[in-house]
């Protein structure tokens, strides 16, 4: 434990095409559609900032300029929003804003997988611990999720995978983890397993996007065959590196939206909305509005 390295860096896998969202994502990447007024993107990279995250790591993909650009200076915008005195914009942008040398982007260039997007950021992670955020996926809560994770990894020196509670019902749809002791401030995971069988799930706590893996991760998936989808998934290579290394889970409180789905999406938009002190009361005020002028055959249909 006394030599255990920090996690400085953080991986996002944005190489997706976000199909689900055409035709906005014909030119844009699904990573820079904004919730309320940021990208989906900032929102993941400000959560790895707070855990205390140094060094962002972005998987792109054809077509993902745009975000190297968003975490960049923009001369002309910042040198405008100064003449026209926009000062608290302008700080705005500079606190968002990556120090020199912070930010790296590497290709997955072909789509394999989860796995291999993780396994392209191999040599710029080297030989250290690292947090893993899925950037589809946000978080709402007064704390961040990846910083209770990394006060987690200080207190045990392992594998780290953040979940949360769904129906049991719907745990065929996710990656499920079996619940061990509880430890710290969270518990050993016994077992994890892939969109289980109904019925068969050891737990109805799924893996919620959020990871802090040890480097050997790394050796496994440069060897990983296929899997579902035929594609190289991270949990398989997880189920390996379990063979030979601890992993804890930490149970996330808050609130997590995928915005990979429209609905998702629009969910977050509402939900991030109705958080901040200057918006909430007039966008209450017009969902109510919305709501009482549908008509009973649409409200059901809408709950159906």
């Amino acid at each position: 434990m006394e030599s255990m390295k920090r996690v400085r860096k953080a991986v996002f896998p944005v190489a997706g095409l976000g199909t689900r969202f055409l035709p906005a994502t014909k030119a844009v990447p699904k990573e820079m559609l904004t919730v309320v007024d940021r990208p989906v993107i900032q929102y993941v990279v400000d959560e790895a900032r707070e855990a205390g995250i140094e060094h962002f790591i972005f998987v792109t993909g054809r077509n993902k300029a745009v975000i190297e650009d968003h975490f960049d200076i923009q001369f002309e915008l910042y040198d405008t929003l100064a003449q026209r005195g926009k000062d608290e914009q302008l700080a705005r942008l500079q606190r968002l804003q990556p120090a020199p040398g912070q930010t790296s982007f590497t290709r997955q260039q072909v789509p394999m997988g989860l796995g291999h997007a993780v396994w392209c950021a191999r040599e710029l992670v080297g030989d250290e611990p690292f947090a893993l955020l899925l950037p589809d996926m946000i978080m709402q809560s007064e704390k961040s999720c990846m910083k209770s994770m990394v006060e987690l990894y200080e207190e045990t020196g392992n594998n780290i995978i953040a979940v949360q509670e769904c129906d049991p019902a719907e745990a065929h749809k996710y990656g499920i983890v079996g619940r061990g002791e509880d430890t710290h401030h969270g518990f050993r995971i016994t077992e994890m397993v892939e969109k289980p069988k109904t019925g068969t799930a050891p737990s109805n706590l799924y893996i919620n996007g959020r990871y802090i893996l040890q480097p050997e991760i790394f050796k496994i998936l440069e060897g990983q065959e296929k899997g579902a989808g035929n594609e190289i998934q991270l949990t398989d290579a997880m189920l390996k590196l379990e063979k030979q290394q601890a992993f804890y889970g930490y149970h996330y409180q808050g609130r997590t939206f995928d915005c990979g789905s429209p609905e998702g999406f629009v969910e977050a938009n509402v939900a991030f909305a109705l958080w901040r002190s200057d918006m909430k009361e007039n966008m209450a005020g017009v969902i109510r509005t919305l709501l009482d002028e549908m008509t009973p055959s649409e409200r059901r249909a809408a709950v159906s």
